[in-house]
Formats: structure tokens, C-alpha cells, sequence
């Protein structure tokens, strides 16, 4: 009689780390651009320690799980985050001028092209992750439009759409994590498209 061993690589899943991080800085930025309160230090340190560090320690973790998408994913937003509290916090040390509207528009613009293009990578995974990348591209688009535009109001519904991109992915990332600890779907995420 021949017995088959599964034999797991040894290294946990990262998505849940990466997402939730995402998801949560996403959150509390957003809600500030929706204009609950100012720009503070809560939002900068969660853009530097867990939307930015812990995505990039989540992607290099997809790097060793041979995951190209999770790896570039994560470790881009990671430095995305990493990137914007840097335009926010060098100008105020004097490092550098803070950028002008056309700039911005120009850093959302890219991002969003970029998260465009991710987007449809997701279209070979499970529809709750391409909630997040599609609610993120829209979220982009609203960002720079508000900034093109200095329409205040585009600002404050895209702090709303935050909010929405940002509560998906914690949303997915809590369903992943829950889902493998309970070996079953406790919550769902949408079927894995081939």
C-alpha cells in the first residue's frame, strides 16, 4: 500500500497581511478626504509602518511563495504608501518643494494606470479581489480628477470611495485569513476563475 504525503511549502500565506494593511490605511486616509478630520500623524504613521512596510514584507514573502502578482502587488503599494508620506512629509522637513495640482494628478494618474493594468490580472482570480482593484482604479481616477479639477466635492466623494476600496480588501483579507484557519468558506470571496 502506497500512502501520499501533501507536503505545504512552510511558509504562511502573506495575502491577509498585505490586504488588511492596505485596506485599513486606505480607510483612515479616506476618511480624512472625506473630511472627518485633518491629515495627522495616525494617518502618516500607518502610511510608513503598516500600509507601506508590511506590504512590502507581504510581497516579499509572495516572492517565496513564487506568487509574481502577489509580490508586485504588495510590494508596489507598499512603496506607494512609503512614497506618499514622503510628498507629504519632506516638503514640511524642507527636503524638497512640496509637489504642485499638475504633479499630483500626474503621481494619482500613473498609479491608477498602473492599478488599471494589475486589474486585469485579477480576472484570473477571485471576484473579491477584483472588487479591490477595481474599486482602487476608480478611486485613483476620483483622486486625480479632484486634484485636475480643484473640485472639493470630487475630493470628499472620493474619500467615500476610499472608504469602500479600503473596507473590500480588509473585507477579502479577513476572508482569506479566516477561510484557512477554518478549512472552509466562512467568508466568501467569489469563485477562482480559470
Amino acid at each position: 500500500m502506497t500512502t501520499i504525503a501533501t507536503v505545504k511549502d512552510g511558509i504562511a500565506n502573506p495575502a491577509p497581511l498585505g490586504l488588511c494593511a492596505f485596506g485599513m490605511t486606505t480607510v483612515l486616509l479616506n476618511v480624512h478626504n472625506a473630511g472627518v478630520f485633518e491629515m495627522n500623524s495616525m494617518i502618516l504613521a500607518m502610511g510608513i509602518f503598516y500600509g507601506g512596510l508590511a506590504q512590502v514584507i507581504a510581497g516579499v514573502i509572495e516572492a517565496k511563495k513564487n506568487n509574481t502578482f502577489g509580490l508586485t502587488a504588495f510590494t508596489s503599494y507598499g512603496f506607494f504608501w512609503l512614497s506618499l508620506v514622503g510628498l507629504i512629509v519632506m516638503p514640511k522637513l524642507g527636503w524638497a518643494a512640496a509637489p504642485a495640482e499638475s504633479a499630483m494628478v500626474a503621481y494619482l494618474s500613473i498609479w491608477g494606470l498602473f492599478t488599471l493594468l494589475l486589474f486585469f490580472g485579477t480576472l484570473r482570480l477571485n471576484r473579491a479581489l477584483q472588487f479591490v482593484f477595481g474599486s482602487l482604479v476608480v478611486l485613483f481616477a476620483l483622486l486625480a480628477i479632484g486634484d485636475a479639477t480643484g473640485n472639493k466635492n470630487i475630493g470628499k466623494l472620493a474619500g467615500y470611495e476610499g472608504i469602500i476600496c479600503g473596507a473590500s480588501a480588509i473585507y477579502t483579507g479577513v476572508a482569506l485569513l479566516l477561510n484557512e484557519v477554518y478549512g472552509k468558506t466562512v467568508l466568501p470571496i467569489g469563485p477562482v476563475n480559470a
